[in-house]
């Protein structure tokens, strides 16, 4: 593998932070850009260059301006951003449980943030390099695999970033043929966000975030570079649109 540089957004996740991990472990990672709410306190040995961000449009443009030094040189991209529940907001189980606030609020985090992301980097991933960008989807963002319901803004705003996945890897095969992007599921992750959902999960499908980083890892290096989206599990399956 030649040398590279790596964007891990949405870097204050536990899976992010377990990849940022890794990225700094391997010698061929020169640097680490990570995209973050607020900064951590971290090392002077650290790869890692830490950009604060609210996540509106303008810092998505301020960050990307900045980026723009190392176009054609970031060929590992993670956009992690993610929401299922907060203090106020859990999955709905049924449709009394639906609000325009909520919905709204899950398919910022979900949809957009990562939608945003997508478009502005585009000209510092175009480049002769074969490049991953794996966004964080989740496997009940399928439609086809939809046989429970519920879960009503989550399961929605991932079909709809899947949607965009889509729609976005049609227009990166004609502008930069170099790309492959990644619908990813992490599975069942033992982060916050699970946190209150894992009791019925089987022992053996509660992944820790540093299996989930390596599995997600793997799939970036191997994957075919065919310019056409994927979504794929954290095991490199399939999954249906």
């Amino acid at each position: 593998m030649s040398s590279f540089y790596a964007l891990v957004i949405g870097a204050g996740s536990v899976i992010a932070q377990a990849t940022i991990q890794k990225f700094e472990a391997d010698p061929n990672c020169l640097g680490v850009f990570a995209v973050s709410r607020s900064l951590p306190k971290i090392s002077t040995e650290s790869k890692a260059l830490w950009l604060e961000s609210d996540y509106s449009e303008e810092s998505i443009h301020q960050i990307c301006k900045r980026l723009a030094l190392y176009a054609g040189k970031i060929t590992k991209v993670l956009i992690c951003n993610g929401m299922l529940h907060d203090e106020s907001i859990m999955p709905e189980r049924k449709l009394e449980e639906i609000s325009a606030s909520q919905l709204e609020a899950v398919f910022h985090v979900n949809t957009v943030i990562p939608m945003l992301w997508l478009s502005k980097l585009l000209p510092i991933i175009q480049g002769e390099q074969p490049t991953q960008v794996a966004l964080f989807s989740a496997r009940i963002g399928s439609i086809s695999d939809n046989k429970t319901g519920g879960w009503y803004s989550y399961r929605a705003s991932k079909a709809a970033l899947n949607m965009l996945i889509q729609t976005s890897s049609v227009e990166y095969a004609r502008r930069a043929k170099n790309v492959k992007l990644i619908a990813f599921h992490p599975g069942t992750t033992d982060t916050p966000l699970s946190k209150p959902f894992q009791r019925a999960v089987p022992q053996d499908k509660l992944f820790t975030a540093e299996f989930v980083a390596t599995q997600l890892l793997s799939i970036m290096e191997g994957i075919t570079m065919d310019n056409k989206a994927a979504y794929l599990d954290w095991n490199n399956q399939t999954i249906e649109w």
